[in-house]
């Protein structure tokens, strides 16, 4: 929490220039040193909260009344307190992070105006997929709140989020009343790529529902900081246009995207070369969009739940492009969360050779040369395929258990538990290194088919149970991962027990290479594909070491 007496904090993300009144005092709310909000103070006087309708975000209001809103990522109330300001009859704010609720509801609760205790307001702290799928209600209006802190270093980039998948827009579209809406607020960035992204991402969404003609459904603006797209579950009405352009007109916002719009009713305020917003979403629905994407020079893939990386916009063609711009600030479009990776894997890659290979030239004369190859291809492949299955099962059961923090301490706690009984009874359940490395990838391989289905008749089940289902899924498979690797120091301990410490140490390195392999597998060709390669790496292992 930051509060400065001097230098007084005002967050109102995309405010119109031309706003008569401006936030009242607020405290700055950060969450992790890097996601911004404001807990703002509330008195009850007539106008303090004027300028919560000279948002961008305030638009689907301006479209239609809307009684019954949902609010994903409350955060410190803005959007709950913007509900309210425009007469929502009910508000139902869901919240990740339980200590934002206790802070309002306890040591601010004077300052919010007891925001979260008001009657017609109910909040949850839940993760806002999971409480959507769980939840058998409707809404008029669905607002998934803008959550992170506006950054251009792309440091988000590595961020896994499934709010903004294109299963994610379909599950919230499911839960709209009959012509209701949902409404994303996103930050600006030029060249254009979140919200052109999240348009792509609502025109499949809308396709893989049935929908026909998207554009009819899609209405985008934005400001000087800000983009908001509000996607309708039926075709906009002419009036509902006719709000929108007086909206956009009298809070000086241009606009991006309505049905029937014209060239040259885009792009007339904050002015940009070429109306890249308009002409990217004309694309964007247009029957060139698949040349479009490819040309384009960042990703503006839809994001799905396999590959949930919805920050991720780099190309590796587009870098020479923009360190050639240096001087005009080039680097700042760069994402260097991305870069920051790649450069650990080199590093963990040629540390890892050289500790590989360095054994075998300071004290390679008393290693037998016989059987070297088929040992660093085992525990390489063994080293490798573990911490890539562990890391994409943690992502699977993400949106089941609800929370990342439950799914990380669930399956990393099953995964160690259960790999080390595998580990301690592996003399007794498998007399060979080829049985159980084969045992995981077959294991691995049916667990895609079984878990989505699993997943799907369980997801309302209570959090306890859905644990234990959990632990029960995460067992067979790491008792079986938990095999290999000590096997493995059997046989080779029998053939030549002064090779067990270049294997043991062959496994170490691999593993480190592996956290960091994974995550780029992932945003390349997602958790689905890196269970598969992962597998595959199972049954090369099986084929390196003899049988005897």
């Amino acid at each position: 929490m930051v509060a400065n007496r001097q230098v007084p904090l005002r967050h109102a993300p995309g405010l119109a220039l031309t706003a008569p009144a401006l936030p009242p005092p607020q405290l700055g709310l950060f969450v992790d040193g890097s996601a911004l909000g404001a807990i703002t103070r509330v008195r009850g006087n007539p106008g303090e909260l004027a300028y919560l309708d000279w948002l961008t975000s305030a638009l689907p209001y301006h479209l239609d009344g809307p009684e019954e809103v949902l609010v994903l990522g409350a955060g410190g109330g803005t959007q709950v307190l913007q509900a309210l300001e425009r007469r929502a009859r009910r508000v139902t704010a869901v919240e990740l992070n339980p200590q934002v609720v206790e802070l309002i509801r306890g040591p601010f609760a004077d300052y919010a105006g007891h925001l979260y205790d008001r009657p017609e307001v109910t909040v949850y702290s839940a993760e806002a997929r999971s409480f959507v799928a769980g939840s058998d209600q409707r809404y008029d209006l669905i607002q998934v709140a803008l959550l992170d802190a506006f950054g251009g270093a792309g440091l988000h980039a590595l961020n896994e989020s499934y709010l903004y998948t294109v299963e994610a827009l379909g599950e919230y579209l499911a839960h709209l009343k009959p012509g209701g809406m949902l409404a994303f607020t996103r930050w600006l960035r030029v060249p254009p790529r979140d919200g052109l992204k999240l348009f792509a991402t609502a025109v499949s969404a809308l396709e893989e529902v049935g929908v026909t003609e998207p554009g009819r459904r899609l209405v985008m603006i934005r400001g000087w900081k800000t983009t908001t797209l509000v996607i309708r579950n039926s075709p906009f009405k002419a009036q509902q246009i006719a709000a929108l352009k007086n909206f956009t007109r009298e809070r000086g916002f241009d606009l991006v995207w309505y049905p029937g719009i014209e060239p040259d009713e885009a792009n007339r305020r904050h002015l940009l070369e070429g109306a890249p917003f308009y002409q990217g979403a004309r694309a964007l629905l247009g029957p060139d969009r698949q040349a479009f994407l490819a040309d384009y020079k960042f990703d503006l893939h839809p994001a799905r739940d396999d590959r949930p990386y919805y920050f991720h916009f780099f190309r590796w063609r587009t870098l020479p492009e923009l360190l050639s711009l240096t001087a005009g600030g080039g680097l700042a479009q760069l994402e260097w969360g991305y870069l920051v990776l790649v450069a650990t894997l080199v590093q963990a890659l040629v540390a890892g050779v050289v500790l590989i290979l360095l054994p075998l030239a300071l004290g390679g004369k008393g290693l037998p040369k016989q059987g070297r190859g088929r040992v660093l291809g085992y525990f390489t492949a063994i080293g490798l395929a573990f911490l890539l299955l562990e890391i994409a099962m943690i992502q699977k059961f993400v949106l089941y258990l609800g929370h990342p923090l439950t799914a990380v301490a669930v399956v990393l706690a099953g995964f160690l538990v259960c790999a080390g009984a595998g580990s301690a009874l592996s003399g007794r359940l498998a007399h060979h290194p080829r049985v159980a490395a084969l045992a995981v990838t077959g294991l691995s391989l049916a667990y895609l088919g079984l878990l989505p289905a699993l997943f799907q008749a369980t997801l309302a089940w209570p959090l306890p149970i859905k644990v234990l289902l959990a632990l029960g899924l995460i067992a067979p498979l790491a008792l079986a991962m938990g095999m290999p690797f000590p096997l493995g120091l059997s046989r080779v301990a029998g053939h030549n027990g002064r090779l067990v410490p270049w294997a043991w140490g062959i496994n170490g390195c691999a593993s480190v290479v592996s956290a960091v392999l994974a995550v780029l597998l992932a945003m390349a060709m997602g958790f689905n594909g890196v269970v598969v390669l992962a597998a595959l790496l199972y049954a090369l292992a099986a084929l390196s070491l003899p049988r005897d």
